[in-house]
């Protein structure tokens, strides 16, 4: 027994010992953290990369490719790297490099998105199995800021305290009671009954319902107060108190919670060997005038709720975006168009008139705003800087209800009522106008009055012309075969009578029909229209028709659609030109045979030949893709440099050593 409790102590002393020790490398290693300002970094990934590969044609890839400069002369390529003894590019295999170190790199807008690939490098220092180490990469685009997903990396016994914390307030809720019912001494309570009213305790046995008021005409009490007379009340408040409880013994047990929204990882350490390091990749919606991405890295260390360290914010990795919409061609479209002297505009109103009436009444119906909707047409028109108003015709159109003569009668009168009534709107702009522009009153040299000359706008005399529409029958067939009440029978009745030549009598056979009814309720007044029809001259024309030019708004529509990486957008306006804008659109979105079949029928300039290279490229055809390559930067040696940021060229620019002499010049230039 003694032996036991001796080696019981000498364990707890051990694992005290343990803890002590832990917790004091803990502090040391901290406040070496803190010393020296350590932290995460952002590094580039080698070569290798974690996005997936793109599938490329199936021609063969070669290490000696045979090509032809502008001139004619042949040029063999080989994979090539420089000596170093030599300074010479010489015939080899290259070796991807384990670590990258530079700052920046050029990546490729495709389909609209650009994929930014880094490394999340977290040395040893900075991992502890009591700690949690909470990464925040964010990102820069133009003038806005946007925090990614976290990293988080958690130590072992980090997390077993955390689960350990859920652990506990699991057995606090364990302790809540969900059943009320076990506050209530049952027994008592039947006892009660049993001794005292045994009619209501007979109601033991019995499955059917007893309301509160039959029992409380049993007990002289109700249900609820005999149940809460042989509650505990002391075991039930205390339940109300732990689930009152629940949120404060939550943040008391569980320290540090759980969380899964935000995170891109979370894993745990189980032991510190060595650098950490998460392949990131962050898939981002290009924008307009985007040209590079910034990204930085801070972060804290936690130890359960306290913060121990603030992580320093790292230096930023750059992501240079090249974008096929920089290849646009800005150039200005014009169209030719033909302009005619005169037009017609024309549009109808519902303006109401009483059974058998012509005058308009203002008042009646929605007369008013159907009127003020033709006012301000006809003063729109009188008042055109581009177009003057020659005439307007009104035809008035009656239901078919009455004979046809006096529905021709009716309509010309209220046609004619029409025009008197606009004829007289029509002057009163005419005097508004020449009161708000006044007069002009020329003097002579000598200051003696001359000519008055008045304002010429709206000084045209406009024609009415009065017109009778007639029975409107076409609007009404037009009703009825788009009515859904009618059924395929009733409809077919219909065109039967219309098809009748006696308008009178086509009308008076239809009185007959179950569905006239729904005719003149839902369609006749619709029927009673007031048609205009407006005839124009463009000013200063004299002949009928001229050709003119003027910009293609659509196809300039598609150009600044490309600038602004929308390419599904801009090939709804560019497609019907299948030009050389219509082609990056195209490239833009992979639709490389599409692309092709455009560009190989275009003169070959450099813009032309570096697509085309592109192109081949992704085929992989790589001898067509050097040759198309080299032609656009003998044509053009801006594109030397272009050629680093397009994923396509670059490789086969590493790959054959292309433009090493014009690269030393250069530099890494920036698009």
């Amino acid at each position: 027994m003694e032996n036991r409790d001796k080696t019981a102590r000498i364990c707890l002393s051990a694992g005290i010992l343990l803890l002590i020790l832990a917790s004091c490398a803990s502090q040391r290693k901290l406040g070496t953290l803190q010393r020296e300002q350590m932290g995460a970094t952002l590094r580039l990934p080698a070569d290798r990369t974690a996005l997936p590969t793109i599938p490329t044609g199936g021609v063969p890839r070669r290490d000696t490719l045979r090509v032809t400069d502008l001139q004619g002369r042949e040029m063999i390529l080989m994979q090539a790297i420089r000596d170093e003894e030599t300074g010479e590019m010489v015939a080899a295999e290259r070796l991807d490099a384990a670590v990258v170190t530079a700052r920046f790199r050029n990546v490729a807008e495709r389909h609209g998105r650009i994929d930014l690939e880094f490394q999340v490098v977290v040395p040893q220092q900075l991992q502890d199995s009591r700690w949690q180490l909470r990464l925040h990469p964010d990102l820069y685009l133009l003038e806005d800021s946007l925090r990614l997903d976290d990293v988080v990396i958690t130590g072992a016994d980090y997390r077993k305290a955390q689960l350990r914390g859920y652990e506990q307030y699991e057995k606090f809720l364990g302790r809540i009671v969900t059943d009320t019912l076990a506050f209530v001494d049952l027994r008592n309570l039947e006892i009660f009954l049993e001794r005292n009213i045994p009619q209501v305790y007979a109601l033991k046995t019995d499955s059917s319902y007893v309301s509160d008021e039959l029992f409380a005409s049993y007990f002289g009490v109700s249900e609820q107060e005999a149940v809460e007379h042989y509650t505990n009340k002391f075991l039930l408040r205390r339940n109300e108190r732990r689930k009152a409880d629940r949120e404060r013994m939550f943040r008391k047990y569980v320290k540090a919670p759980l969380v899964t929204d935000g995170i891109r990882l979370d894993t745990v350490i189980r032991g510190s060997s060595g650098e950490f390091i998460y392949n990131y990749v962050q898939t981002i919606t290009t924008r307009p005038k985007l040209r590079k991405a910034d990204i930085r890295l801070c972060g804290e260390i936690f130890e359960q709720d306290r913060r121990l360290y603030t992580v320093p914010q790292s230096d930023p990795l750059t992501f240079y975006i090249s974008s096929v919409s920089s290849f646009v061609d800005g150039t200005e479209r014009y169209k030719t168009v033909i302009l005619s002297r005169n037009l017609e505009a024309n549009t109808s109103s519902n303006i109401d008139f009483r059974t058998g009436r012509h005058e308009i009444e203002e008042k009646l119906g929605d007369n008013a705003r159907e009127i003020s909707y033709i006012k301000e047409n006809l003063r729109n028109l009188l008042l055109n800087e581009t177009y003057e108003l020659d005439s307007v015709t009104i035809a008035a159109s009656a239901s078919p209800e009455g004979s046809v003569s006096s529905n021709n009668s009716l309509t010309y009168r209220r046609s004619r009522a029409a025009s008197d009534y606009f004829e007289r709107y029509i002057q009163y702009v005419r005097d508004s106008v020449r009161r708000e522009d006044g007069a002009i009153i020329q003097v002579g040299d000598d200051f003696s009055e001359g000519a008055v000359r008045t304002s010429d706008r709206a000084s045209r005399e406009i024609r009415f012309l009065s017109r009778s529409g007639g029975e409107n029958w076409l609007a009404l067939d037009d009703f009825v075969q788009l009515d859904s009440l009618m059924t395929e029978a009733q409809k077919e009745d219909y065109f039967r009578l219309q098809a009748l030549k006696d308008p009178d009598e086509r009308e008076k056979r239809m009185r007959g029909e179950s569905w006239y009814k729904h005719l003149t309720e839902q369609y006749y007044p619709r029927l009673r229209t007031v048609r205009f029809t407006f005839a124009l001259h463009r000013k200063g024309m004299v002949k009928d028709t001229v050709h003119t030019t003027e910009l293609d708004s659509a196809y300039m529509r598609g150009i600044e659609a490309i600038r602004d990486h929308e390419y599904e957008r801009a090939l709804d306006y560019l497609t019907p030109y299948q030009d050389y804008n219509t082609a990056v659109a195209y490239v833009a979105l992979d639709r490389n045979v599409s692309a092709q079949a455009i560009l190989r029928d275009l003169p070959r300039t450099a813009p032309v030949n570096y697509m085309l290279a592109l192109l081949s490229a992704r085929e992989g055809d790589e001898q067509q893709a050097v040759q198309h390559y080299l032609d656009a930067c003998g044509q053009d040696r801006s594109y030397v440099s272009r050629g680093n940021l397009d994923p396509e060229i670059s490789a086969l620019i590493r790959k054959y050593a292309l433009n090493q002499e014009e690269e030393e010049d250069w530099g890494d230039l920036i698009y």
